[in-house]
């Protein structure tokens, strides 16, 4: 993947119409790799990443472009290739609780996530016999009950997002350690009562 682009900020995704743009797994690829990455791509090198041929890359990344998931970034040679670029270095998903089609639009797109990490973890328990013993000790899967009020909770939620943020691929792929390997962490925090 080619060019790196400078920092960006979270997307905050409340309109219904950009939530069920995004409500569709090869998007979610796309808008993922290219949030992880920090690269600008062509729709090519974008299809060779996430499965798909190149003019269905480009169709699903025009439509992401149509809500502001991501945009077309500068040329890098002659001006004939179209690159691609995100907006941001991740996606906030808040639907507008007063509009129940951004709501039901949210729960669609959550269901894709979910069952996309779901079956991270299958894939994982699959095959993680056959892992070195240091990645089958160092892996995690863990629940706990707390007792938090909201504002606690935002700030346990605070402290995990500081605590992962030097390890993202984007601020790291650069010049990884040796023997770094990208690892999926799923958190979810909730009342349950």
């Amino acid at each position: 993947m080619a060019e790196q682009e400078p920092e960006r900020t979270n997307v905050r995704v409340t309109d219904a119409r950009a939530l069920r743009a995004l409500a569709h797994p090869a998007r979610i690829e796309i808008v993922e790799q290219l949030n992880v990455n920090g690269a600008s791509v062509t729709a090519t090198e974008m299809a060779g990443s996430v499965g798909l041929s190149p003019s269905a890359t480009s169709y699903h990344l025009r439509e992401l472009a149509k809500y502001g998931l991501v945009e077309q970034a500068p040329s890098q040679g002659d001006g004939r290739e179209r690159r691609w670029r995100s907006t941001g270095s991740s996606l906030w998903i808040d639907s507008d609780t007063d509009q129940p089609e951004a709501v039901a639009a949210e729960r669609a797109l959550i269901d894709l996530y979910l069952n996309r990490d779901r079956e991270r973890v299958y894939e994982w328990l699959d095959r993680q016999h056959g892992e070195p013993v240091q990645w089958r000790e160092a892996s995690s899967m863990m629940g706990q009950q707390l007792l938090l009020t909201a504002e606690e909770l935002g700030e346990v939620n605070e402290k995990i997002r500081a605590l992962m943020e030097p390890y993202r691929v984007r601020e790291r792929q650069d010049d990884p350690p040796v023997g770094a390997r990208r690892v999926v962490v799923q958190y979810l925090a909730f009342p349950v009562e």
